[in-house]
């Protein structure tokens, strides 16, 4: 066999493992959950935060903080696609400090919660935690979604319509987002958690705001508009400059809870 042609053979060989391993192992370069638990933290701050023990409908134990507000408006905060619920807790206190009860779940695999994550398996938790709030008396529910939890969120707020939806570093599909992280895969072929909500952002019919970062790398500016776009109702686009993917809250400071703060008291009775 002539050199060349062994050489072609093996980049062939060698491309296809590459390929079959990322299909087998595409949720492990998806989501990264921190498993272990999360246990309220100590001291006078954190005074009131609830641990919740929940189960969705297909079994799966999970866990979950519910921080009670002076409103009558819960706000759902479904987050990303790594860490856990306890790397989100200065951004819980800070809504909660304007008065906002807040629902904070742990998907599966996720801060204690059993399982292991999956698009359909985030779905199933969403609104399990919705059933919990609804059971214990909270009717009246905004869904929060960042990053893929934005996927999550949009699909929640078209079957189960909520009070409002913001959607914060999101995008219309993670294809193109996972594409632009791994261009030498054929990832039109093999992936299979999309996230594609472009007919669910279409149904949504609630009031709904949208944050970016200015300089998001991981999710470009323009998948955010375009998610933005494709909503239905009444809606707000809010450029956050200077931000990126993760740091939205931080970099906004003040003018992003006074923007995120004015919509929910702006939102119909």
């Amino acid at each position: 066999m002539p050199p060349l042609l062994r050489l072609a053979l093996w980049l062939v060989g060698t491309y296809v493992v590459i390929c079959l391993a990322a299909f087998l192992l595409q949720r492990r370069l998806q989501y990264f959950p921190d498993p272990g638990p999360v246990p309220v933290p100590p001291g006078e701050r954190w005074r009131g935060l609830v641990p919740v023990a929940l189960r969705a409908s297909d079994g799966v134990a999970l866990e979950a903080f519910f921080w009670p507000g002076s409103r009558d408006t819960v706000l759902l905060l479904l987050h990303g696609n790594a860490g856990h619920r306890g790397h989100r807790l200065a951004w819980m206190s800070l809504l909660n400090d304007l008065g906002w009860p807040v629902f904070l779940l742990d998907y599966r695999g996720y801060g204690g919660s059993e399982g292991s994550p999956s698009e359909r398996g985030l779905g199933l938790d969403a609104e399990a935690a919705l059933d919990w709030l609804e059971a214990n008396g909270h009717a009246r529910v905004v869904y929060l979604g960042s990053s893929i939890g934005c996927g999550v969120a949009t699909r929640l707020a078209a079957h189960r319509p909520p009070a409002g939806l913001v959607l914060q570093s999101g995008a219309p599909s993670l294809l193109p987002v996972a594409q632009g992280a791994y261009p030498f895969l054929p990832l039109g072929l093999l992936m299979r958690d999309r996230f594609d909500v472009s007919e669910d952002a279409a149904r949504v019919r609630c009031p709904s705001l949208s944050i970016h970062g200015e300089v998001d790398s991981l999710v470009p500016v323009a998948s955010g508009r375009a998610l933005h776009a494709l909503l239905g109702g009444e809606k707000a686009f809010y450029l956050v400059e200077g931000a990126g993917h993760n740091d939205v809250v931080e970099v906004g400071g003040v003018a992003y809870l006074d923007r995120v703060h004015a919509f929910l008291e702006g939102l119909p009775r």
